[in-house]
């Protein structure tokens, strides 16, 4: 069959896979529908890549170009199957952050490939030229820019803000010259400016220069604690890469997928943000928070008055009550406790006593880890309540248990002058009595003492999430 005859039926696979992708998406909007639309989402791509492959063979591409897609797949799809099963959920996040930066590099690669296919942008129209030099200048700022998140997030680079003398006037100065470059050939292009090609090549290197450092400058003065929303962000970024390179292809797959990720990665980091109280902006000039390695100062505002409780008086508490809520946080997925936390909650039922899950949106370092990690031990769906559904149900709790949860239980962001202050928190200090499993009195990624330590209500479990949880699961059975 000739090209002519089979493109029709291709374009049409790439529609039918573009609308897998959208339905996909509508489908992850409830627990109970995900994971179909996860599988839908996948057989569109599949889809997608199958009709391409079609369209390469009909035009009858040379051996070595197979050998390169082939190799290619072989490669991606072993590191793929590796890691989705070798990295642990509490690495999902920097993992993510990974697949951000090679989706933004291969957006960049395939634009500066169409500015060199197009003799260094001489030959490209106007609105080529504009598609090229936003997707490279895009893609690099992603690349870069989440290599760096994942570092911090997985502790290679500091989770602190890290700023050095003139490095915002150096970022300002970088988004000048990827300003300036764009505009030099996106005129060129119209004619209005002449560039030699040899010259032409040097602005395309300055641009994607300036853009790759532009993304190390824009994220190292971000603290920890704002990476899971960095990340969304620069999620958004690789998406609307994507989409330029869809333009620079005339691909409507790419068009429409980077579209439906660029902006559901936009949504999801202006709702992060909104639950943390802070706007984009703010976040992004620049981070709070002391990252991992934060602790508490000797003396710290809740020296002296934290109360010690053993596990066979929390037990004893947690088995007479009637409503029990647990609150999950970033160190439980550390200790990997989610299923003795289930173990727990499944022992407590059958005493009678009423669980609930109490879900913060910034709980863990992407949105939904907790509910992830829950889902992963069987936790039911309807158990698992978000932060405005289950915050008026703490003031008839007997018992909250907060297992690795900080500064989203911190009071002290009611009060202005700190640095969670108008952060959206979960109501734990108003149940009638709380048991907090930690390993010590350690900061949060906020650096600054937890008021809700020192609660006369509060009796603080000193152990590993994993270790206390079982420790817990043991009394309550000996009761």
């Amino acid at each position: 069959m000739s090209y002519d005859n089979v493109y029709p039926f291709v374009y049409l696979a790439w529609l039918a896979g573009a609308a897998c992708f959208v339905l996909g998406l509508h489908y992850m909007n409830s627990p109970a529908t995900a994971r179909n639309g996860n599988r839908l989402s996948a057989a569109g791509m599949t889809l997608a890549v199958g009709a391409t492959a079609v369209l390469l063979l009909v035009q009858g591409i040379d051996g070595l170009a197979w050998a390169v897609i082939v190799i290619g797949f072989l490669i991606g799809g072993a590191a793929g199957l590796a890691t989705a099963r070798t990295v642990p959920m509490t690495a999902m996040p920097q993992l993510v952050s990974v697949f951000n930066a090679v989706g933004g590099g291969a957006a960049a690669l395939v634009a500066i490939d169409d500015f060199l296919a197009h003799g260094e942008g001489g030959g490209a129209s106007v609105s080529t030229t504009l598609f090229v030099v936003l997707g490279v200048v895009i893609g690099s700022v992603t690349f870069s820019g989440s290599l760096i998140a994942s570092g911090k997030l997985q502790g290679v680079i500091s989770g602190k803000p890290i700023i050095f003398p003139g490095s915002r006037i150096l970022t300002i100065v970088l988004g000048l010259v990827a300003l300036f470059g764009t505009f030099g050939l996106v005129f060129s292009a119209t004619g209005t400016v002449v560039l030699d090609p040899l010259v032409a090549d040097v602005v395309l290197l300055a641009i994607i220069g300036a853009a790759l450092v532009f993304g190390v400058t824009m994220v190292l003065p971000i603290g920890g604690a704002d990476m899971p929303v960095v990340i969304s962000l620069l999620n958004a970024f690789t998406g609307t890469a994507a989409a330029m390179a869809g333009f620079v292809l005339d691909n409507p797959v790419l068009i429409i997928s980077g579209a439906l990720v660029g902006a559901s990665g936009g949504i999801l980091t202006k709702l992060m943000a909104d639950a943390m109280n802070r706007s984009i902006m703010n976040i992004m000039v620049g981070g709070f928070g002391g990252g991992d390695h934060a602790t508490a100062a000797a003396g710290g505002a809740a020296a002296g008055t934290v109360r010690a409780i053993g596990a066979d008086d929390a037990a004893i508490q947690l088995a007479y009550a009637q409503l029990v809520i647990i609150v999950p946080g970033y160190g439980l997925a550390v200790a990997q406790a989610q299923h003795a936390c289930r173990e727990l909650g499944e022992l407590l039922e059958e005493r009678g006593v009423t669980v609930e899950y109490a879900i913060h949106p910034v709980a863990g370092r992407m949105p939904g880890h907790m509910n992830v990690l829950l889902a992963e031990a069987n936790v039911p769906y309807p158990m698992l309540k978000e932060m405005e559904e289950v915050n008026p149900d703490f003031d008839r709790a007997d018992v909250v248990l907060v297992v690795g949860a900080n500064d989203v239980t911190n009071p002290a962001a009611r009060r202005p002058g700190n640095p969670v202050s108008g952060m959206p928190i979960l109501d734990v200090d108003h149940a009638k009595s709380i048991i907090v499993i930690k390993r010590s009195m350690g900061r949060g990624y906020a650096g600054i003492d937890n008021e809700l330590y020192a609660n006369p209500k509060t009796g603080m479990l000193f152990a590993d999430a994993k270790d206390g949880l079982a420790q817990l699961t043991s009394a309550v059975k000996a009761l």
